[in-house]
């Protein structure tokens, strides 16, 4: 088989590209902020944040806040007929 070469974030260029509205400093609301088990959030990743980045392919997805891990939050999405556990920054995320 052939190795990939590359890390989880190889062709994202355009796929994790900010807004030029929305680019400079972050602010540290999105770093602080808190959800409760049970919130719906969108996946939406902030690219100047490399902590707690989840895989390319959930980008823009919906989920459903199950637990919480160290600073990281649990996220339940459903990829086609699975459910799966994403493990993200709070950054990373935002309330519906």
């Amino acid at each position: 088989m052939v190795k990939r070469i590359g890390t989880s974030r190889r062709k994202t260029r355009h796929l994790f590209r900010k807004n030029y509205r929305s680019r400079g400093k972050l602010s540290v609301v999105r770093y602080l902020q808190e959800f409760s088990i049970g919130d719906k959030v969108a996946l939406t990743l902030e690219p100047s944040v490399h902590e707690g980045m989840y895989f390319r392919r959930f980008h823009g997805r919906i989920g459903t806040v199950i637990g919480k891990r160290g600073s990281c939050y649990e996220v339940e999405i459903r990829d086609g007929k699975k459910k799966k556990i994403v493990i993200t920054h709070p950054v990373h995320l935002k309330k519906v």
